[in-house]
Order: structure tokens, then sequence, then C-alpha cells
């Protein structure tokens, strides 16, 4: 059970870094296209850079390879869908509705990016690094 909790929390610690860049990918996306379509392609940019990250530091010494790329897609195809859902509904009906002000496109966001980080380990951990 301890390793499981220092794992997952290596998981969320890594995923943090590739969070950070979707996050920081999306305001700059922003500049030029919809709140909607800047989510999912800030996703794809967290995406990449957890790839890597995963690749080099949690899942060490899986072989990079055809089955495991499409696996990892198919485990951010649920979660983009989902970060895509969360940030939407927030930020264009739930946060307007309670009248939330401050950063309401930030916040609906990085709970959108949020949302599939428990989901994405035990994919990841018994999907596409199985």
């Amino acid at each position: 059970m301890a390793a499981s909790l220092g794992e997952f929390a290596r998981f969320i610690a890594v995923g943090g870094v590739a969070a950070i860049a979707n996050l920081v990918s999306r305001y700059f996306i922003d500049f030029v296209m919809p709140f909607e379509v800047a989510v999912v392609l800030a996703y794809g940019v967290g995406m990449v850079v957890g790839f890597f990250l995963f690749q080099s530091t949690l899942f060490r010494g899986r072989t990079i390879g055809r089955a495991l790329i499409l696996r990892f897609i198919w485990v951010n195809i649920f979660g983009a869908t989902l970060a895509w859902a969360v940030s939407s509904v927030m930020a264009r009906q739930l946060l307007p509705t309670i009248g939330w002000a401050f950063h309401p496109f930030e916040v609906a966001h990085f709970c959108g990016v949020a949302a599939p980080a428990i989901t994405s380990y035990f994919l990841h951990k018994h999907y596409t690094y199985a």
C-alpha cells in the first residue's frame, strides 16, 4: 500500500509538470483560438510532455513501441475529453451562474486538467505501461 501511495504521489508530481505545460500553453493559445479549442490543443502539449516525463522517470525500462504509444494516446483521449467537458461546463455555465469573476477560464481549465488525474494513473499503470 505504501509503495502504491508513493508511486501515485510521484505520478501526480510528474503529471503536475505536464499539467503546468498544459495550462501555460492554453493561456497563449487562447489569444488566437476559442477557449474550448485551446483546451484541447493545450492538452496535446501536456500529453507530449507527460509521455516523455513518465517514460523517463516513472515507467522506466518500458520499450517505446507502437502499442505503448497507441495505449498512451487512448488513455489521453479519455483524459482530454473529460478535461474539455469539465473546463467548458465550468467556464460557460457553472462559474457564470454562481457569479465567479476571478479568472474564470483559468479556474475552469485548472479543474478540467485535474479531473482525469486519478483515472489516468490507474489506466496508465494497468493498461498503457502494463
